[in-house]
């Protein structure tokens, strides 16, 4: 299983410019990235979906939640300039080490029972929008557990996270042929066992 690379910076980054404006994270005429800013923006976008994808690994909302503040440790650490490219892999990739590291300490070995399949909702999305999604998405959770771990792992990380193939790849260490024949028969058996209101 390949561990995240880690890119440690040599020189200090320089002091965050003040500004009212919120900053692209890439700013023009190739000036280097803005560390804090960057960090700031990877916290928004990513800080909820690692802590369900987490959550998935753990079965612990808690430790889910201190794994992802050691990935976001870990990206301060780095130099934004070469992360920044493949940013979402890199920090699930990170976050997934950190979990299975954990797991492997406190020898966690029981089966995940609460799967929580669950994506930031859209702002576009209202409460009770919001509301059925959950309870739809927390159904699915007994279904998801009949499936191997790591049919449920591709899965999780296909559909919930939106991950491409080689981002999976990087992350979970499977070559992509077994990632799409994992997520053809664990698809197959979810259409075999979920109660029709609930296919997907």
């Amino acid at each position: 299983m390949p561990e995240a690379s880690e890119n440690f910076p040599n020189d200090e980054a320089a002091p965050p410019v003040a500004t009212k404006n919120t900053a692209p994270l890439i700013e023009k005429n190739s000036q280097p990235l803005n560390r804090e800013k960057f960090i700031e923006q990877a916290i928004v976008d990513f800080e909820s979906p690692l802590i369900g994808y987490a959550s998935t690994i753990l079965n612990d909302l808690d430790l889910a939640r201190d794994v992802v503040q050691d990935t976001f440790i870990r990206l301060c650490q780095q130099d934004p300039a070469k992360v920044q490219a493949n940013l979402k892999s890199w920090l699930f990739t990170v976050c997934r080490n950190r979990a299975l590291d954990v797991l492997r300490k406190d020898k966690r070995t029981e089966p995940i029972e609460e799967i929580r399949w669950k994506k930031v909702a859209g702002p576009g999305l209202q409460p009770d929008e919001q509301a059925q999604q959950k309870e739809r998405l927390t159904r699915l959770h007994a279904y998801l557990d009949r499936l191997t771990a790591n049919q449920r792992e591709v899965i999780i990380l296909k559909f919930q996270q939106d991950l491409d193939y080689q981002e999976i790849q990087k992350i979970t260490g499977l070559s992509t042929g077994n990632i799409g024949f994992l997520i053809h028969t664990g698809l197959k058996r979810l259409r075999e066992i979920l109660p029709a209101d609930l296919h997907l």
